[in-house]
């Protein structure tokens, strides 16, 4: 496949609309998103491994024996701003490229690296890119997946070694688990993107019913983990990975005992109570509008 240079020094950090990149759901904003934060920075997780904010969702890099492992390259436009911070810890050529889901914000500058680079995806995770009017075009369809697992998949070896995993739907239905061996870090996309409800994109197969049940099978799934880098936050400590997986069930139980007693999701909004453990939880009307996500699991639960 060739991946043409195209490094542009202007950093995209504008407006983008979801519908633009095949992402429009029911639980989505159909508006402009919020203008994200220039890339700027790197910050050292571990020995080798780094946190790039900025410029869409988190990406991690790994710097390996033989080169750099990127995770996620945020929105278009913002390849030679990650190589511009990247270069701050190595001067080693790019590899590998390993996107944690479909979503502009996490493979929009995909295209903007060399032929040399692999890029891997979770199988479902091609398919719905290779959907999507962003890798459509002939300039866009460099950016698509060299290569695809199922289920798990490690890459590198040694102190290198890369773990991914697929455990099933949740953000959306190709949701990657990076797990950097050595340094006990996950990157968990936005499977994880903070402590607050998650973006259900049912377009691309996520699920509110199956959320909870994903992560727990990624907690269970996976060890020697301490620490994980989420979505669009903060590190943050595995623990809460952990709980996040109880707060998505939570919520389900109570669209679940809502619907039951014929409540529309507005009211299983207005009524829903968080538990203690989760009081630090931000339940944003931009993820899911009003009735938050109990539309989207009331739409599958009745089917």
């Amino acid at each position: 496949m060739q991946r043409p240079v195209v490094l542009a020094t202007v950093i995209g950090t504008g407006l983008f609309a979801i519908a633009v990149f095949g992402q429009q759901t029911p639980s989505a904003p159909t508006g402009p998103l919020p203008q994200f934060p220039p890339v700027e920075s790197i910050e050292k997780i571990a020995d080798n491994l780094y946190r790039i904010p900025g410029g869409g969702g988190n990406s991690a890099v790994l710097v390996h024996a033989g080169g750099v492992l990127l995770v996620d390259t945020k929105v278009p436009n913002n390849g030679q701003a990650l190589l511009t911070v990247i270069r701050k810890v190595t001067d080693k050529p790019i590899t590998h490229i390993v996107n944690t889901h479909t979503h502009f914000d996490h493979a929009g500058s995909n295209a903007e690296f060399p032929a040399s680079v692999e890029v891997v995806t979770q199988e479902n995770t091609k398919a719905y890119m290779e959907k999507m009017d962003a890798f459509k075009s002939d300039a866009g369809k460099v950016g698509l997946p060299d290569r695809t697992f199922k289920n798990k998949m490690t890459l590198l070896s040694g102190t290198d070694a890369v773990d991914l995993y697929y455990f099933g739907p949740a953000h959306t239905n190709g949701d990657t688990f990076v797990v950097f061996r050595s340094a006990r870090v996950m990157h968990a996309g936005d499977a994880f993107a903070g402590k607050f409800q998650p973006l259900l994109d049912v377009s691309n197969g996520g699920s509110g019913v199956a959320f909870p049940q994903t992560l727990q099978k990624a907690a269970a799934g996976i060890v020697n983990v301490d620490r994980v880098i989420t979505g669009h936050s903060d590190v943050k400590p595995w623990q809460d990975f952990v709980d996040y997986g109880d707060f998505n069930r939570v919520f389900v139980e109570h669209a679940r005992t809502s619907l039951a007693a014929n409540k529309t999701p507005q009211q299983a909004m207005a009524d829903f109570k968080l538990p203690e453990k989760f009081k630090g939880y931000v339940l944003t009307p931009f993820l899911g509008g009003p009735a938050a996500n109990f539309t989207v699991i009331y739409d599958e639960l009745r089917k």
